[in-house]
């Protein structure tokens, strides 16, 4: 089975630093893969990149087994198009209602008119537990919780074959985490599309991946599935996901 998406030798850096450095990686179709690390290793630069947004230095990004650098910017930019981002921070627009946030991509890549793109936002909202009252009201009238929803209805609405998530429970409650976990979950296994979370929160690292990949210094030093991360003896994982205040992340 080939690949989602490979990454291959993939290397950034800011001037000196050095965020990247000859980073591999496959997502399966259908995958659940979750991206572990400390703060500034790189993992929203590495999402970024295969998104796009941002150039990398060297290296290769393969969809569907195709390199996207050897694509012309439209088909390059058609493929990226199959892809959803939910935002750490939501990034809704403020001065937009909930379904024009929705369908936002509806409206200005697929072209979908007004009527029926709010109709669809409608559906979505119903799609992430949100009652279609909040359709017509501004993102700051909403809870934490269901702005992440919301914005969770967007990433999803021109259904996605890859949808990335970066900390999508950051900030939550214990219930409002659980109810986000268990929608990424639906995405996936709904949409039958792979998806990558950037997160700290083992809690949902637990429920939503199928395997795990440990960043640090640039590299990706550890992946494995969930059985393996809670047998390995690879002290970055060990100190990782035990919180302990000494180990191999503490020696720098």
């Amino acid at each position: 089975m080939i690949p989602k998406i490979q990454v291959r030798g993939l290397s950034k850096s800011f001037g000196s630093k050095i965020v990247l450095d000859h980073i591999d990686l496959d997502l399966m179709p259908g995958e659940s893969f979750c991206l572990i690390g400390g703060s500034g290793t790189g993992k929203s630069v590495l999402i970024k990149c295969i998104l796009g947004l941002l150039q990398p230095d060297s290296g290769h990004i393969l969809i569907n087994g195709i390199d996207i650098n050897t694509l012309n910017r439209r088909d390059r930019q058609a493929m990226l198009a199959k892809f959803g981002m939910l935002f750490q921070g939501g990034a809704l627009f403020d001065s937009l209602p909930v379904w024009q946030n929705i369908s936002f991509g509806l409206m200005h890549q697929k072209k979908v008119g007004r009527k029926e793109a709010k109709e669809i936002a409608i559906e979505l909202l119903s799609e992430v537990n949100l009652d279609a009252a909040i359709a017509d009201v501004y993102p700051a009238e909403l809870s934490g919780g269901m702005q992440k929803r919301v914005s969770l209805a967007r990433a999803i609405a021109c259904k996605p074959d890859v949808i990335f998530f970066d900390e999508p429970t950051t900030g939550l409650d214990p219930i409002v985490s659980g109810s986000i976990n268990n929608l990424i979950i639906k995405c996936v296994r709904h949409l039958g599309a792979s998806a990558i979370t950037i997160t700290h929160d083992l809690n949902s690292l637990r429920c939503i991946a199928d395997r795990v990949g440990l960043l640090f210094q640039g590299k990706m030093i550890w992946v494995g599935t969930l059985d393996e991360l809670e047998t390995t003896d690879n002290p970055y994982v060990v100190q990782f996901i035990n919180g302990n205040a000494e180990g191999p992340f503490t020696l720098l």
